[in-house]
């Protein structure tokens, strides 16, 4: 399997090859097709797997990326429920110590998750309408 791309710039998985056209599925739509060979071009660099993960929408996929356990699915799941909380309230309410507690706040925020918010003038964060989003497709 490899991923090429139309006169467009879609992006397909070629499922087959033949001399003339090619069996190709739409990763977003999961619909199949055959496109004339002339009109798909192969996308270096560009994993299948990478392309079949377009799938899934862009906003879950964040939250399914930067959350690398249960712990911290967890923390952005209680994020997005009682958010914004102070960094203070997070220390003292959860089986974290700080530097993990830092290091996975800063890894959301690097994932376009979290934003830093003032709660009661104490330094806090707040899920972002990304992490809200794609947290609510994974509760659905």
């Amino acid at each position: 399997m490899r991923t090429v791309r139309d006169d467009d710039g879609t992006r397909y998985l070629l499922l087959k090859e033949s001399t003339d056209s090619s069996l190709v599925r739409d990763p977003e739509t999961g619909e199949q097709r055959h496109v004339p060979n002339a009109d798909l071009e192969p996308v270096d660099g560009d994993s299948p797997l990478t392309t079949a993960a377009k799938a899934v929408p862009d906003a879950t996929r964040q939250v399914i990326t930067a959350a690398h356990d249960e712990r911290a699915l967890g923390l952005l799941v209680e994020l997005d429920e009682r958010g914004p909380l102070p960094v203070a309230e997070l220390l003292s309410a959860y089986d974290l110590c700080e530097s993990d507690l830092h290091g996975l706040l800063a890894e959301f925020r690097a994932a376009g998750l979290l934003t830093e918010a003032r709660v009661h003038g104490q330094p806090g964060y707040d899920t972002t309408d990304t992490a809200s989003d794609g947290l609510a497709q994974l509760r659905d």
